[in-house]
């Protein structure tokens, strides 16, 4: 029997509403596009924790960050938390991973369970990076998208023939600073690219803490995002609105330059399996670490629980499987990926990753219904207030119709976290007839039933997934650190539990 070979490409901020597969109305990507139309679309994939270094995690370990014990970009891997990568390696996998890992650069922080590896440090540059493997730094030549591209063709071509595959193909793109390959600044050069219906939003009905997140377009986007000092005419607090859009068309060009190169080296990478005659039985998949704010209610970057940030692409081919054209709305996390490859190579995921929280969405794949699916996804974001976007801590659950989200206003000690202490706050958001997320209805005597089956449905998901809400001061809280002493037995806690009611 041929076993299944896995090719996982994530991008770094790449929103779903910039992939026309998912209706875009700012750019075209034909080749993320054909694997939707060979494959299928999920349309409800969300992350845990919407910042690179946790969903980086929780995609490896299937695992939330309370338990893999990376809750910020400031804490490292620890290699003690069991991934499915390492899984698949000690059951004849060969494994490799080229390009962004910010786990970790030093020691037992480097990638694990890969037979082949080469990264950027940090987030890496676009041009002429510096990448580690296990020989020391380099300098690559050429730009990072094709790099990395090129890496995970020549390792297809050379890996071991007899042995079935896991390829992590890890772009850099679209991160910020946005510096685009020569081959694309001709792209979106005449101002014209849309602005989003909510670009506008006065926040009017917003919490206080969410209100004042130094995250919008027309105050918080600097120079050296911009690679250009704001003109004149457009300072000042009365030139708002017109700054706000001249950064807009220079942020989004930028932005969507870096996304085509991507699509490019999707269609490389796509192209290469076939000529390889390895389609039929590989499984390819492109997803992001977590969505994008594209001038979406003002802002940019991510970390909130609105859905242009909470929201990751997943778009699978995967002929043997999955029917072409295919769509799924099932709820699903990042945590629920590490269960799915484990459980699409044909291994059992209580064995080989017992510690995972996901769930295999396989079945969805392959196109059964499944009646007992989750209809929530829980979200939480630990780094309380940190120094440049001073974003609340959070968390919250999400429905196919509602969001309810809790501001609890404090750090409760993750590294990168302030000491500030914020009043806790509530928002919730009729997702059926508020899809854009304007209206806060938290307070609104009319949904307090709503309000109240959901603070049920939360903490009914945080006792599950055992993680602690927030209580006030004294409330108990992991111990976090890249090497935490306690973390192991948080795991070996969290098995037990979940083996003692299965």
């Amino acid at each position: 029997m041929t076993r299944t070979n896995i090719v996982f490409i994530m991008s770094d901020d790449h929103a779903a509403h910039a992939i026309s597969a998912y209706g875009s109305r700012v750019n075209k990507t034909p080749h993320l596009d054909r694997i939707a139309d060979e494959g299928m679309r999920m349309d409800a994939t969300y992350c845990t924790n919407a910042i690179c270094s946790p969903s980086r995690a929780t995609i490896l370990t299937g695992t939330y960050s309370h338990i893999n014990g990376v809750s910020s970009i400031w804490t490292e891997m620890d290699y003690r938390v069991p991934t499915f990568v390492e899984s698949l390696r000690e059951h004849g996998y060969a494994t490799a991973l080229f390009g962004k890992w910010h786990l970790g650069e030093h020691g037992t922080s480097l990638p694990r369970g890969f037979d082949d590896w080469k990264i950027f440090p940090g987030q890496g540059d676009y041009v002429d990076p510096e990448m580690i493997d296990a020989d020391g730094t380099s300098t690559m030549p050429g730009y990072a998208t094709d790099i990395v591209t090129d890496q995970a063709i020549d390792w297809i071509d050379n890996r071991d023939q007899d042995k079935p595959f896991c390829l992590m193909v890890h772009h850099k793109a679209p991160h910020r600073p946005w510096v685009p390959d020569e081959k694309h600044r001709h792209l979106y050069a005449d101002g014209a690219i849309p602005e989003p219906e909510t670009f506008f939003d006065d926040h009017a009905t917003r919490s206080k803490a969410v209100r004042g997140v130094h995250m919008t377009i027309a105050d918080d986007l600097g120079a050296d995002d911009l690679k250009s000092d704001v003109p004149e005419h457009l300072r000042g607090p009365e030139n708002r609105e017109a700054r706000m859009r001249w950064k807009y068309q220079i942020y989004m060009r930028d932005y969507l330059q870096c996304i085509q190169s991507i699509d490019d080296n999707v269609g490389r990478l796509l192209n290469h399996l076939d000529d390889a005659g390895l389609a039929a039985n590989t499984l390819v998949v492109y997803t992001s670490d977590q969505g994008f704010f594209l001038g979406d209610h003002g802002w940019f970057d991510k970390r909130l629980m609105f859905d242009q940030s909470l929201q990751m692409p997943m778009l699978l081919r995967w002929p043997e499987q999955i029917a072409a054209g295919s769509r799924r709305e099932e709820i699903i996390t990042n945590a629920d990926f590490a269960p799915t490859f484990l459980d699409a190579c044909g291994l059992d995921v209580a064995d080989v990753l017992p510690a995972a929280q996901g769930r295999s969405f396989l079945p969805l794949l392959r196109g059964e219904q499944v009646t007992d699916w989750p209809d929530a996804a829980y979200y939480r974001y630990w780094e309380h207030d940190d120094p440049i976007h001073n974003a609340p801590a959070h968390y919250g659950i999400r429905t196919a119709d509602h969001k309810l989200i809790h501001y609890y206003g404090a750090g409760l000690g993750v590294p990168g976290a302030s000491e500030r202490i914020f009043e806790p706050e509530w928002e919730l958001y009729d997702l059926r007839n508020d899809p854009a997320e304007l209206n806060n209805l938290a307070d609104d005597p009319a949904h307090a039933e709503i309000r109240r089956d959901l603070e049920a449905k939360l903490a009914e998901y945080q006792r599950h997934y055992a993680d602690e809400p927030y209580t006030g001061p004294g409330t108990p809280q992991p111990q976090w650190g890249p090497h935490d002493a306690d973390m192991l037995a948080r795991v070996e806690k969290y098995v037990a539990g979940i083996r003692a009611t299965s």
